[in-house]
Order: structure tokens, then sequence, then C-alpha cells
């Protein structure tokens, strides 16, 4: 069975910085193209970043150089790192797991980020 397992969420001061962790388990980690949603209150989820099985990346518009997604298929393990935080970016991450070579699309339980003073 899938399991995607965020971590690292919690509150951050404006300008501030986070990394988000999600370990996978059950599943070929290196096959996946491996994502960051986020989802604020009464808004739809939205792709954050993403890395493909090969290291290509991709970003919203919101975060392009604020952001940094990156994956450590040894460890499982995708990572999210948040720089310049702003209110924002308030919102429960998700850490997605999916792509051609996987056949199927996962999700984590989400972590909650909130960014305020």
């Amino acid at each position: 069975q899938v399991q995607l397992v965020e971590s690292g969420g919690g509150l951050v001061q404006p300008g501030g910085s986070r990394t988000l962790s999600c370990a996978a388990s059950g599943m070929i980690f290196s096959l996946a193209t491996m994502g960051w949603y986020r989802q604020a209150p009464g808004k739809q989820r939205e792709l954050v970043a993403q890395i493909t099985r090969g290291g290509n990346t991709n970003y919203a518009d919101s975060v392009k150089g604020r952001f940094a997604i990156s994956r450590d298929n040894a460890k499982k393990t995708v990572y999210l790192q948040m720089n310049s935080l702003q209110p924002g970016d308030t919102a429960v991450y998700y850490c997605n797991a999916g792509g051609p070579f996987i056949g199927a699309e996962y999700w984590g339980q989400g972590t909650q980020v909130t960014v305020s003073s």
C-alpha cells in the first residue's frame, strides 16, 4: 500500500523559511513524478512545485525564486524548501505522487503551513 507522509509544517513568521518533507513507501519512488500542492481556505488545491523522475522541475509562478523542490531517491523522500514566506503562502500543503510510470495518483494527508507574525 502506497503511503505518503508529510512533515515540517508549522507557524512561520513572514520572511521566514521552512522545509517540508514527504516520505514515500509502498511504491517505486524513483519512477514517480513527485509534487507539492497546497490548498488555502476557500480556494482550490493548486500545484506548487513538481519534480520528474529525471529531476526536471516546474513551479507555480507565485513561488518561483522562493521555493525549491528536490528529491532523494535513496531515502524515498521529496522536499520543498520554502524561503521568503508570505502570508499568502498559508495553506495545507499536500504531497503527490504519480506519473506515467506509476499508473496511479497518490496523496499525503497534508501538513499545515501558517505564515503569520
